[in-house]
């Protein structure tokens, strides 16, 4: 099902990665800086060479190009600043059998010392976390790809939530070819641990799969989740 489409994406190379937000990209034989918006390593995706979509912004900033796509046998969103109009989308659709109840009361909503990406409602409030999982192993999805205490500190919120009488939920948004979404201990064991934690105690864990396609992004349902 389609849920969003792009307009007017702009084909470059990628050159290297200046720092986590910042890339070199090759576009019609000039180099030019491109912002990142995902603070992952995506080192199986952002490689020399290798196929890029970019955006063009307008207004006083570093960069004139955000990047929105990387290709890797498939193209691959890699633009975080979606993740919440992705999950906006889906749950006003009800798309997610386990979030069709609810209606979106607020985004952004503050709890303890963290902010959630939404507090739900239908009678009862839930609030809904939103990860994206670019990195695919042996058609597994694995989250995360690098460490993340931000991360970690919001599943432990979450945890903290269902005392206070909560719902709570995280939605993992696959946006590459996978039959089922697992941890990434070898990554971030920390994070790991909470969200297995949070799994135990009652925090709905969703993966859905977002593909990519002619610059636009189709809704591909759920696949299990194995914790």
């Amino acid at each position: 099902m389609l849920i969003f489409k792009f307009d007017r994406l702009v084909p470059a190379a990628f050159v290297r990665r200046l720092n986590k937000f910042l890339v070199e990209v090759r576009l019609e034989n000039e180099l030019v800086k491109a912002h990142l918006h995902d603070p992952g390593r995506l080192i199986d995706l952002l490689k020399e060479n290798r196929k890029l979509l970019l955006m063009e912004k307008e207004g006083k900033r570093k960069t004139k190009y955000d990047i929105i796509f990387a290709y890797s046998k498939e193209w691959v969103l890699v633009h975080s600043g979606y993740h919440s109009k992705i999950a906006e989308i889906l749950i006003k659709k009800k798309l997610i059998d386990e979030l069709k109840e609810y209606k979106i009361e607020r985004g952004e909503y503050k709890i303890g010392k963290s902010r959630v990406d939404f507090l739900l409602s239908n009678g009862k409030k839930c609030l809904l976390e939103v990860k994206g999982c670019t990195l695919v192993k042996k058609d597994v999805a694995l989250f995360p790809d690098a460490p993340t205490e931000r991360g970690r500190k919001h599943v432990l919120e979450l945890i903290e939530s269902l005392k206070k009488g909560y719902d709570a939920a995280i939605l993992f948004l696959i946006m590459r070819k996978a039959s089922q979404f697992s941890l990434n201990w070898e990554i971030d064991e920390k994070f790991s641990y909470a969200l297995k934690e949070a799994y135990k105690k009652g925090v709905k864990i969703i993966a859905c799969r977002i593909k990519a396609k002619k610059e636009a992004l189709y809704y591909q349902g759920k696949i299990p989740v194995k914790i």
